[in-house]
């Protein structure tokens, strides 16, 4: 017996036609697509009822002539399809033959074009962003190092030395700029490996802040501040590092004033489970508005400023949240952005198992 409604759950629309070629179900996903509903379907002919184009207005059905053509058929690959409202939609059929390898059932599925669309976006999103932020250290790379090989001697020993150093800063910019995309794809895949260790978490923040002094911040733009004896915490070290240097730089970038990083334990709970650290990273700058604070661990946020990736706070997320930990943004109390993580105390990676 063919159950009809075991399609509804789908998040996919489908549509089934029998032999006789007329819809014998059609589920709730399908009916949105295609405005219409299963009453109104069932019993109708398959093509009256989801008459696709191609993209050259050809009749679809009439092309791939489901019920005939080779019997050794067993599907249709994916195709991007049109109906007469001109909604596009992503079509697949199955067809399910008996023993003689007629059709006795036509099994069409449907889905919106809309997520596929989302995701080109963002892959061009991303093309667009690696090409603008590669363009300009290659070129000053590609300039510099020309310029000296051409015109070697007649540059002093200083001279060379800036030249250098110039080229050298712009290849650590393209290393850090690889180094995002990798750990992009790495969280995206669930790939992430920790490695956790015991880390002493307040050197490790002074760690951070000195890198960021011996870059060339003044020491008098960062405030450290303790609260509270800290559990044993095993932690990631280089992507602990990291959620850190992200977070330095952005406040950076889009804050103003002194830069604020309190550590403090985090309160467990009642059964004095939870233990673990907070951490926040506070600027004294305009602050991010309430509407734009739910975008701001998503690929590509930039806030007002240009400059950057924007893919540093995505990956920020997706670190803490590999520890476990969690991550938000809300207003500091000098009127600024804080971000704030919460990592747990953590086990071993050998005991995690």
């Amino acid at each position: 017996m063919f159950d009809k409604t075991a399609y509804d759950d789908l998040p996919d629309g489908v549509l089934v036609a029998g032999e006789d070629r007329r819809v014998i179900a059609l589920n709730a996903a399908g009916e949105r697509l295609l405005g219409t509903s299963a009453d109104s379907a069932l019993g109708r002919d398959f093509r009256e009822v989801l008459p696709l184009t191609d993209d050259q207005g050809r009749d679809w059905w009439a092309c791939t002539d489901p019920y005939g053509g080779l019997r050794s058929r067993t599907r249709q690959p994916e195709r991007q399809l049109t109906l007469p409202t001109a909604r596009e939609l992503l079509v697949t059929a199955a067809y399910v033959r008996g023993p003689d390898r007629d059709v006795i059932r036509l099994v069409v599925v449907l889905r919106d074009t809309h997520a596929r669309e989302r995701i080109e976006r963002s892959r061009a999103n991303l093309v667009s962003t690696v090409a603008h932020e590669l363009r300009s250290p290659l070129t000053s790379v590609k300039g510099f190092t020309a310029t000296l090989l051409a015109k070697w001697e007649r540059f002093t020993d200083e001279q060379k030395k800036v030249m250098l150093q110039t080229v050298n800063a712009d290849a650590d910019r393209v290393t850090r700029l690889i180094t995002e995309l990798l750990d992009v794809s790495r969280i995206d895949a669930g790939r992430l490996e920790m490695r956790k260790q015991v880390v002493d978490l307040p050197a490790a923040l002074t760690k951070a802040i000195a890198g960021r002094v011996a870059s060339g911040e003044p020491e008098s733009r960062f405030v450290l501040r303790e609260r509270g004896a800290l559990p044993e915490m095993w932690v990631d070290p280089d992507k602990f590092q990291q959620v850190i240097g992200n977070l330095l730089e952005n406040a950076l970038r889009h804050g103003e004033g002194v830069v604020t990083v309190t550590l403090g334990p985090r309160e467990p709970a009642a059964d004095g489970s939870g233990t673990g650290a907070v951490v926040t990273v506070a600027d004294e700058g305009e602050g991010i508005p309430e509407a734009t604070a739910a975008r701001v661990f998503t690929r590509f946020w930039r806030g007002d400023r240009r400059g950057g990736t924007g893919l540093g706070l995505y990956i920020v997320k997706g670190l803490v949240e590999a520890h476990g930990g969690t991550v938000s943004v809300g207003r500091a109390a000098g009127g600024g952005a804080e971000f704030r993580f919460e990592l747990p105390a953590g086990t071993p990676a050998f005991l995690q198992d």
